[in-house]
């Protein structure tokens, strides 16, 4: 197994594990596994054009180095994952790191969606 490959399989991990957390109602793990996938599809992506990846867990970071044409409207959408790895990750988080306290079903649900669609756009693109 590659190295993409290896990071896809766990990015793969992640999207069930928010899947299966949606269907449990466990809201702030949705969102903690949404971005874990995203940030390791990302990474994926990086190693699979022989690119170091940074070690840096910030959506912002790893997008700065994709190519425009790779993720087009969804950049935006990836950046908001960035509000959910600290507070979801740790009970202390920074006070008031997410404006409304801890994630509900919809930023759950927005958050799988678009892990969903980054993933399968990084996976399509690395089959071509």
């Amino acid at each position: 197994m590659n190295g993409s490959e290896s990071w896809l399989r766990f990015a793969r991990e992640d999207i069930r594990m928010a899947e299966l957390a949606l269907a449990e109602g466990l809201y702030t793990q949705v969102c903690f596994h949404s971005q874990q996938c995203a940030e390791k599809a990302l990474k994926a992506w990086l190693i699979h054009m022989g690119e170091s990846i940074p070690r840096s867990h910030r959506m912002a970071d790893l997008l700065s180095l994709m190519p425009k044409d790779l993720l087009g409207e969804m950049a935006d959408r990836l950046l908001l994952l960035d509000l959910f790895y600290i507070p979801t990750r740790y009970p202390d988080a920074l006070p008031g790191s997410l404006p409304d306290g801890l994630p509900d079903e919809n930023d759950a649900q927005e958050t799988l969606k678009t892990a969903q669609e980054l993933l399968k756009r990084i996976e399509d693109k690395l089959t071509q």
